[in-house]
């Protein structure tokens, strides 16, 4: 799109993305700035000209050379802070931002000669809302293009190194906080890997539309103006043309369900990597992880020794501001009353918010990833000191055989009882009417070698 416009002082913002975690949405700025937006207009508004230039059936526009149009492009590219402070100028006069850029661009345009006849075709035919919906609809598409699926990529990138790094590394699982059948680390790590990727595929699907019909979504205005005119059709190819995909049907506005798609897709999103964060939280609480002390960080203001888990703290804590925005968006967005209201308008503008707490929330937890180191003695001690988790394996070995109820025979041997010792086990598997080959299987286990497949599954993500 453009260089980032310049954030306010960080001290005197009121929003957190534009004070504290400037630094982490800085690709977003150019895209959700009213600087982005306001160039994003000024884009569909000269695109739009140059597209009606182009049609057969409206005489009154000359059909711009190739000079005229990278010209007219020009503006597009070039614009940067004094132009949109030159838009907000004539907004203050006129109270109306669209209108703004369709004056704003009408200056800049007069000075070719090409175009000077044919100025009153900015803007034609168009409602506010014409312009607005491809507008975001463009932003969306880059940020989705350039930002978000890039950094769901690295995330991603990083948790299958950490999968496959500790693919073999046995560790107890815990379901209900309970000890239960182990796993390997890696696999653990797979799992948010694959859920990722699946997460991010749908966000890539989701198909960013747009319309161009008027005031009401019926080309009053076109084919009161031009009435042998093909609009439907002329406006299907500019929208194509925009890379979006097409929207025949519509009231004033866009009904937005796309974004709202896209809103949701991103909080799936969001809810997965929360996951995440409190899961690898959990395991540096039980001391499966250490975290790398950085030279000169304090963790806490009176516990010199504390080394804080922040970064996946700091990650849980903006996915949920960003998924209460988001929630918000899809839900609103859909519903307008009639053929438009504006509370739409002021929502949308907060698009940028979400997906800045998201990317914010995230970089947070790639930099916390990064401090980890696991444990592999304390990993390894924990899983010892509970044989009590082969009982699974135990009577399900059982029923292959056919010794009767296996499971109530290891429920009365170990459920809520401590200290289940590899030499209790092993006294039980003696008693058992099975095949040697069997028993000596069941002897042979430990609860570092009960992992499934979890190993292989880790290597193949």
């Amino acid at each position: 799109m453009t260089s980032s416009p310049p954030a306010p002082d960080p001290l005197t913002a009121i929003s957190p993305l534009d004070g504290r975690y400037h630094f982490k949405v800085d690709s977003l700025r150019p895209l959700f700035s009213e600087f982005g937006l306001i160039k994003a207009r000024v884009k569909i508004e000269i695109e739009w000209l140059i597209h009606l230039s182009r049609q057969d059936e409206l005489p009154e526009i000359p059909n711009f050379s190739d000079e005229t149009i990278t010209a007219l492009r020009a503006v597009i590219d070039g614009f940067d802070l004094d132009a949109a402070r030159r838009v907000k100028d004539i907004e203050r006069t006129i109270n109306h931002d669209v209108k703004a850029v369709e004056y704003h661009v009408k200056e800049q345009v007069l000075a070719l000669d090409a175009v000077r006849d044919a100025v009153e075709f900015i803007h034609f035919a168009c409602t506010s809302e014409d312009i607005n919906n491809l507008s975001y609809a463009l932003v969306l598409d880059a940020a989705r293009d350039e930002v978000l699926l890039p950094a769901l990529t690295k995330l991603a990138g990083i948790l299958r190194s950490m999968a496959r790094e500790h693919a073999a590394q046995p560790m107890l699982s815990r379901t209900h906080g309970q000890p239960a059948s182990p796993t390997t680390l890696g696999k653990e790590f797979a799992n948010f890997v694959s859920r990722l990727e699946n997460a991010a595929a749908q966000l890539g699907r989701v198909e960013i539309v747009g319309k161009i019909n008027g005031a009401v979504g019926n080309f009053n205005a076109h084919l009161c103006a031009y009435p042998d005119a093909e609009w439907p059709a002329i406006a299907r190819i500019f929208v194509e043309g925009l890379g979006l995909a097409y929207q025949p049907y519509s009231t004033q506005i866009e009904p937005h369900d796309h974004v709202a798609e896209f809103c949701h897709a991103l909080s799936r999103i969001n809810t997965i990597i929360i996951d995440l964060d409190r899961d690898v939280w959990g395991y540096v609480s039980l001391g499966y992880f250490r975290q790398k002390a950085v030279a000169g960080e304090v963790g806490s203001s009176t516990m010199p020794h504390k080394v804080n888990p922040i970064d996946f703290e700091n990650s849980e804590g903006n996915l949920g501001l960003a998924n209460a925005i988001l929630g918000h968006l899809a839900e609103k967005l859909p519903v307008s009353r009639w053929q438009r209201d504006l509370t739409d308008s002021t929502a949308l503008r907060n698009l940028g918010v979400g997906i800045g707490h998201s990317v914010t929330a995230w970089e947070s937890t790639v930099r916390g990833l990064g401090k980890l180191a696991a444990d592999t003695d304390l990993i390894g001690s924990d899983l010892a000191d509970n044989w009590a988790i082969l009982a699974e394996a135990i009577q399900t070995v059982m029923r292959r055989h056919g010794v009767p109820e296996p499971y109530e025979q290891l429920k009365a041997l170990t459920r809520g009882q401590e200290g289940i010792t590899r030499d209790a086990l092993h006294a039980f598997i003696l008693g058992l009417d099975i095949p040697p080959k069997a028993r000596e299987s069941l002897l042979a286990l430990t609860p570092s070698d009960y992992t499934g497949n979890a190993e292989q599954a880790s290597r193949d993500v």
